[in-house]
């Protein structure tokens, strides 16, 4: 869809100042008119006086209105000034002027272009015309003087010649001028819109960062919330089915509550620190979390009654903060969801992989058979995270019964391995029962 053309409209403060500069101009081409008639201008020729007055009325008033109607009060002062020359009314100086201004205006504010062009060629195609007319009139009547004929250029033929520049200077520059405003205006209101534009781009911008950020805290929460309290939750039920008759081994799950809770406060306080300080924006530089601490989810499973194996397959690598904490949060949401949904008797499987590509976290368990995935926060979360990270996440049904989860995050470097890490090629730490057997599951 093409942009639509560019017109100029007066506003009222412009027409208010176009009033003004008419009665200004008004008022000195009276005292022109005055002082004109005075020095005796035009001489025994010149027009009576009151005819000044009426003049100063024809070529100013126009004026008031000329950025509303260019062409014909560029006209009408063109008209007036041609009769004023003829007639000798004795006032030259301010009309000059006003002529300026009118075809000044026409270029300046007249919206139809090739009408204005056509407007301002006629008029000052005229003017010459009528001032080689007069010239040439001029001309034979010296002719009969002598002194005229002396040399190569006459006094007379030099001042004509002069006239005629400083004609040309003069129409020329009332073109150029009107041309010059009139591309000025559109710049400028090309300038504007484009400015207007990014104003309404960062109002944009602005209002996605707020939801983003919205949706990152309540992924946060999520994570965290959702997770501790289903720890406590499930810890809670096995410390109600012992606390009978064994005391001791319920004083022992609600210790690992007491600690599920002190965790959940821990990582509350630094969400909190990290939205209250003003880099809050990157992450990678507040976060203390690594793909090692994954080993910590597990026992904490493992004690929540989840029996869950774990193993580092690969070398390990270096792994940026931000994705590290991404793939902390969806083993994190995938354990929590296994304790809360597999059922009882269900066994997890936690794999983190690095090779030359990349580095990818696959959860596995056993437990209900899920026919088909129920869209939640948790997974709308997880696929977020992985998004964010630059890589993919897979969720399906294992045939057996439980889910799959595979998060893999390619790695700019994957040929960078930690200097630090004394890690073997593969370590594992088991649960009591033996480690799953892999199924391919669809995608």
């Amino acid at each position: 869809m093409s942009a639509p053309p560019f017109t100029r409209i007066p506003s009222a403060r412009e027409q208010r100042s176009d009033l003004v500069l008419a009665a200004v101009m008004f008022v000195g081409a009276v005292l022109s008119a005055a002082l004109s008639t005075v020095a005796d201008i035009y001489g025994d020729t010149r027009a009576e006086p009151w005819t000044a007055l009426v003049y100063a009325v024809a070529v100013t008033a126009p004026l008031a209105v000329r950025r509303r109607w260019p062409a014909p009060v560029a006209i009408a002062v063109s008209l007036a000034y041609f009769l004023a020359i003829s007639f000798q009314v004795p006032e030259i100086y301010v009309g000059n002027i006003a002529m300026f201004v009118s075809l000044y205006t026409v270029g300046a504010w007249m919206n139809n272009r090739r009408a204005a062009m056509f407007v301002r060629v006629g008029i000052i195609l005229g003017m010459f015309v009528w001032l080689i007319i007069t010239m040439y009139r001029e001309a034979i009547e010296e002719a009969a003087k002598a002194e005229v004929a002396a040399g190569l250029l006459s006094p007379y033929l030099a001042f004509m010649l002069i006239q005629l520049l400083l004609n040309v200077l003069y129409f020329g520059g009332a073109y150029y001028f009107g041309e010059r405003s009139w591309h000025a205006a559109q710049e400028r209101q090309v300038l504007e819109e484009r400015t207007a534009e990014l104003e309404r781009e960062r109002e944009v911008t602005a209002a996605q960062a707020v939801a983003l950020d919205r949706v990152r805290i309540a992924r946060e929460l999520h994570d965290v919330v959702a997770h501790h309290v289903s720890v406590m939750g499930v810890q809670a039920g096995a410390a109600r089915l012992v606390i009978d008759h064994d005391p001791e081994k319920s004083k022992s799950i609600l210790a690992g509550i007491e600690g599920s809770a002190r965790d959940a406060i821990h990582e509350l306080r630094q969400l909190l620190e990290t939205l209250r300080s003003p880099g809050s924006e990157a992450p990678d530089a507040e976060s203390t979390v690594t793909l090692d601490d994954i080993r910590s989810l597990v026992e904490a499973s493992v004690e929540a009654g989840l029996p869950t194996d774990y193993a580092v397959i690969g070398e390990p690598a270096a792994v940026p903060s931000v994705v590290a904490v991404n793939l902390y949060r969806i083993t994190q949401e995938s354990l929590t969801n296994a304790r809360r949904h597999a059922g009882v008797g269900a066994t997890a499987d936690v794999r983190v992989r690095y090779d030359d590509e990349g580095v990818e976290v696959e959860i596995v368990n056993t437990g209900r058979t899920v026919t088909a995935l129920r869209p939640g926060l948790g997974q709308l979360g997880m696929r977020e995270r992985a998004a964010a990270s630059g890589g993919t996440l897979e969720v399906a049904p294992r045939p057996s019964g439980g889910l799959r989860v595979r998060a893999r995050v390619p790695l700019s470097h994957p040929a960078s391995r930690s200097a630090a890490s004394s890690a073997p090629t593969a370590t594992r730490t088991d649960r009591s029962s033996e480690p799953l057997t892999e199924t391919t599951s669809p995608s």
